[in-house]
């Protein structure tokens, strides 16, 4: 038998001081057996970096063909493409020339550290890529907080991005590879 997603709800008030972007969101996450609630996460942390009244997460480790999250346009082209984990060179190559803007969120200190030695020319070809890094105690401490439902604040200015629940407060620090140009 399939074992199916596990279903976690979130309420996301998100005051980014830097895009002048404020908005309260109810999200549905579905955490794939395969997945880790650290990855899950991570998943929200990159839709809160990003959010936007039409960010949508996507089918995910399930499909091949899509980004874990992005954002469409009325034409049904991709606007923004979010990637997660250290994607191999055609995966890269494919959200960059599918989108207008891709964002990479790496995470796993020992392993992405390797793959940004291996990756990194490769990575800066891409004009429209952005590359996120979250080291192990950040993912470890934004873990702590998943709940099968949750209502979260976050608030983001010059890079931080500060989160906190009813009984959690955290300030992270998002280290930017690459930024797009």
């Amino acid at each position: 038998m399939a074992l199916k997603a596990t279903i976690y709800k979130a309420g996301v008030n998100v005051a980014d001081m830097d895009r002048y972007q404020y908005l309260d969101a109810s999200l549905t996450l579905a955490c794939h057996p395969s997945e880790t609630e650290q990855r899950m996460m991570l998943r929200l942390l990159a839709w809160i970096k990003y959010a936007d009244d039409r960010l949508q997460f996507t089918r995910g480790l399930c499909a091949d063909d899509e980004p874990e999250i992005w954002l469409r346009n009325d034409h049904l082209g991709i606007d923004l493409w979010i990637e997660l984990g250290l994607p191999d060179e055609r995966r890269l190559k494919k959200a960059c020339n599918q989108s207008g803007q891709v964002a990479l969120f790496t995470y796993n200190s020992r392993a992405a550290q390797v793959w940004w030695q291996q990756n990194q020319k490769l990575a800066a070809q891409y004009r429209n890529l952005t590359v996120w890094y979250l080291d192990d105690s950040q993912l470890a401490a934004l873990a702590a907080l998943a709940a099968r439902t949750m209502n979260l604040q976050a608030t983001l200015q010059e890079g931080i991005i500060w989160l906190s629940d009813e009984q959690h407060n955290l300030e992270l620090h998002p280290e930017c590879w690459q930024a797009a140009s």
